[in-house]
């Protein structure tokens, strides 16, 4: 009961695993949910190391019962919740012409409102257990729109939004909400955009490499590190905020 615990979304995925890793290095108990049954079963068996450190809760962050069922297993495990990493979300790319309704309504359920869902729970509980922290994940894309991802954007701007307007509401209740924003990261998601385009994954990572200031796209560590410190005592004077996390390259 003195280990605190981190629920993390998304945790099978690059950013994911590397939030995941961090925080069981940190002594977290980490409760993992994705939609990817053999990556967190993966993610377990390679983080819990004979001692077990990280729960697995399979579900579909597009139904409300799983994201508040979440929390509430997490609860139930472990018996408390302390941090909060909304990381899952899904890269809709197009322009408006090129956007179904359904490409529509999955990136919104997904990227925002399951972040809801999960976050008003956490904070039912955090707000009379002593607080917490939660970072949810945006993106530099939906602070500086990029071309041709109208609903990812668009998506991603709410979730900015959504943690300014939590932070600044719950503060008080000793509960630090806030948002990283990453530019590409290097994951298995990018490399499959590529490849869906046609693209060679190595080559277009070489490509965009260039186009970075310190002179790469970011690793998920790269973010995991910020997460980290977001949710610890370090960064307690942090709150209902956005952090850019894009290695000085602008959104073009």
């Amino acid at each position: 009961m003195d280990e605190k615990t981190a629920v993390i979304t998304g945790a099978a995925g690059g950013i994911g695993k590397a939030v995941a890793k961090r925080f069981v290095e940190s002594g977290y108990r980490v409760v993992a949910g994705d939609a990817d049954v053999a990556g967190l079963k993966e993610l377990s068996a390679g983080l819990s190391g004979g001692t077990r450190k990280v729960w697995e809760k399979l579900g579909d962050l597009r139904s409300k019962a799983y994201c508040e069922g979440l929390i509430d297993y997490a609860l139930a495990t472990t018996g408390r919740l302390d941090v909060l990493v909304n990381n899952a979300g899904i890269i809709t790319r197009g322009s408006i012409l090129e956007t179904t309704d359904e490409d529509w309504i999955r990136t919104f359920d997904i990227n925002l409102t399951a972040i809801f869902y999960t976050c008003r729970r956490a904070i039912t509980h955090m707000k009379d257990h002593g607080g917490g922290a939660i970072v949810n994940v945006s993106s530099c894309w939906g602070l500086y729109p990029g071309p041709g991802h109208a609903a990812y954007c668009t998506s991603k701007a709410a979730v900015a939004t959504l943690s300014k307007c939590l932070g600044r509401d719950h503060a008080a209740d000793g509960i630090r909400v806030n948002a990283v924003c990453p530019n590409e990261v290097n994951t298995p998601m990018i490399r499959t955009g590529f490849v869906r385009r046609g693209l060679n994954p190595e080559t277009a990572i070489a490509e965009l490499n260039k186009t970075v200031p310190i002179g790469r796209i970011a690793e998920p560590e790269d973010i995991a590190d910020v997460i980290e410190f977001l949710a610890s005592d370090a960064a307690r004077y942090v709150a209902g905020t956005t952090v850019e996390v894009n290695g000085a390259k602008p959104v073009y």
